[in-house]
């Protein structure tokens, strides 16, 4: 009898036990099903959304491309009737003319303007360091010569990156009198399209790639451009992708294995316009409905698990509290994303702040060296001045010519001085030669004899009899050795029988030593650090010891300070000598 209900209950066990089993995978097959259908639906779904907005994007950058166009289509005919323009030409009198370009550039917003006389010589242009080049065999300059309308010209630069420019010839009733080139900026586009995730390229009626966010691609066809290139960047996997994409399944994009490749037209002269465009997104959408999807699934497994199987109720529990903590963990991750996504925001913000700060440090840093660099000789020029009037008020002109000879080696020495100003800044120089430490100490000497002078101070040389000679700049030379007199001036000016000696001394290297009777450095560590300075307000900037200290480190050399031991300053210049190997050869 108590084995009789065991017998009983065990088909009853069975039968539940096969009805749940049934029931379990009719919902798993019901899953497959709508999850496989709901994969297809919203991959064709957001891939049309994908293509849209590419499509989308490709009809304004084609329409930018073309307003540009048009915008500076116009500007040659309105400057080839310029009453200035024509009458410059005819006086060949240009001193406003580059002046009135670049009032005509700012309300354009061309790239430039050039004026060209009837020769092909630039007379007037908005970039002042091509005024003067002769475009006489330029294509835009012998077909404007031409034609009587407006010539469109492509043409490739030594770089690579292609100029488009639109000219125009100035004609009167007596004949041609030049012509007008307004160079387009379409760059600007392309550095734009350069800060999205698609890659962008536009062609000419010959296939030719004249814009791209892809630099090696300009001057070459699309195949051109894949055949130069391995498929290493995602932009060339793109391309090499497209070409097979259409026989690719649909689920295919999901998985990231193809790109889309939507090209349109740009309505001037044949341009065509293509963009390609990753599946990154529409991936990453149908993943989550899907992830949802399985998710809602689960659930609904898990509780019919539970109506049919009451045994696993708390197996059923365990896995509704592991789903919570699931969702509870997607959304703290999800906020943790979105606040990385706002930390990164703020970084690059912060980024092109300090950018723009160093740019105006910079600024700054240059706009107070040409104020102290140019001091010395405006001085000199003056004292001359003064000279030179003296003398001719004595009747003495031939000596008041030797003044002014002096003061037109003075405006030519701050021409180069000005040249040479950004040697603080840079790292590397300009083309060395072989330089006289004598002379470059004697001519030092002589720019700042009107302050050694008025001030009375002792100046001891001591050269020697040989030259020294040594591979440099010879201004950026004696640049370090006046801004060390200087230094000398002035830390001598509060000292009774002011003196400077200078020691020139060749060995392994060659010593030029300034040593002064002042009261000594007080601060060694930020003593060739810019704007630092020991001087009153107005009495100067605190450059010269760092552009001297730059200068000569790029001659290979260093500069050093100590004080003396009986009192005062003295600063070092040693650099590397020149052979006598070396010396011959030059």
């Amino acid at each position: 009898m108590r084995t009789s209900p065991p017998k009983h209950n065990t088909p009853r066990t069975r039968a539940i036990s096969w009805r749940a089993r049934i029931v379990l995978f009719g919902l798993f097959l019901i899953a497959v099903a709508v999850v496989f259908t709901t994969n297809r639906l919203l991959t064709d779904r957001f891939t049309e959304n994908t293509r849209n907005r590419a499509e989308l994007r490709l009809v304004l950058y084609s329409g930018n491309l073309l307003s540009e166009l048009r915008q500076n289509a116009i500007v040659p005919q309105l400057l080839a009737r310029d009453p200035a323009l024509i009458s410059a030409l005819n006086t060949q009198d240009y001193a406003q003319s580059t002046q009135r370009l670049l009032s005509f550039l700012e309300e354009i917003g061309a790239a430039s303007l050039m004026l060209l006389d009837k020769d092909g010589r630039a007379v007037a242009t908005t970039e002042r360091n091509r005024l003067g080049e002769n475009h006489k065999q330029a294509a835009y300059y012998v077909d404007a010569l031409r034609s009587r309308d407006t010539v469109f010209k492509v043409l490739q630069d030594e770089a690579g990156q292609y100029n488009f420019t639109y000219s125009r010839r100035i004609d009167t009733q007596n004949g041609v009198l030049g012509v007008i080139v307004v160079a387009v900026d379409l760059r600007k586009y392309e550095r734009a399209w350069a800060g999205i995730s698609d890659a962008v390229m536009v062609t000419d009626s010959e296939g030719r790639i004249i814009l791209a966010t892809e630099p090696r691609w300009r001057g070459l066809t699309e195949g051109e451009a894949l055949a130069r290139e391995p498929a290493s960047s995602a932009i060339q996997r793109a391309i090499q992708a497209t070409s097979d994409w259409t026989a690719l399944p649909a689920d295919a994009y999901v998985r990231g294995e193809a790109v889309m490749r939507v090209e349109g037209r740009v309505a001037f002269r044949g341009w065509r316009i293509a963009s390609f465009t990753t599946y990154a997104a529409v991936r990453d959408k149908v993943n989550g409905y899907l992830a949802l999807e399985i998710m809602g699934f689960a659930i609904l497994l898990a509780l019919a698990f539970y109506f049919l199987n009451r045994k696993a109720a708390l197996r059923v529990a365990l896995f509704q509290r592991e789903s919570a903590e699931l969702r509870a963990l997607n959304a703290r991750l999800q906020r943790e994303i979105a606040e990385r996504q706002r930390v990164q925001e703020n970084l690059a913000q912060a980024e092109q702040t300090l950018q723009q700060s160093s740019k105006l440090a910079v600024l700054g840093e240059m706009s107070a060296a040409v104020s102290h660099e140019l001091n010395q000789p405006l001085a000199a020029m003056k004292t001359y001045l003064a000279g030179a009037r003296m003398l001719l008020t004595r009747n003495r002109p031939d000596e008041a010519l030797t003044s002014f000879q002096r003061i037109d080696d003075l405006i030519e020495r701050m021409g180069a001085i000005t040249k040479q100003l950004k040697s603080y800044a840079r790292q590397s120089g300009d083309t060395f030669s072989p330089v006289n430490m004598g002379d470059a100490v004697a001519s030092a000497l002589a720019m700042m004899e009107p302050q050694l002078r008025q001030r009375k101070i002792t100046i001891t040389r001591t050269l020697p009899d040989q030259p020294v000679m040594i591979m440099g700049d010879r201004v950026r030379v004696e640049q370090v050795i006046i801004n060390l007199l200087r230094n000398a001036i002035d830390a001598t000016e509060t000292v009774p029988d002011a003196g400077i000696d200078i020691l020139l001394a060749a060995g392994e290297t060659a010593v030029l030593t300034v040593r002064d009777n002042g009261h000594g450095i007080g601060d060694f560590k930020n003593l060739f650090e810019p704007f630092y300075t020991t001087k009153q307000p107005g009495d100067g900037v605190g450059l010269g010891l760092a552009i001297s200290s730059g200068i000569v480190n790029d001659l290979g050399g260093r500069l050093v300070a100590r004080n003396a031991p009986d009192g005062g300053a003295v600063f070092e210049v040693q650099l590397p000598i020149l052979p006598e190997e070396t010396r011959a050869a030059e």
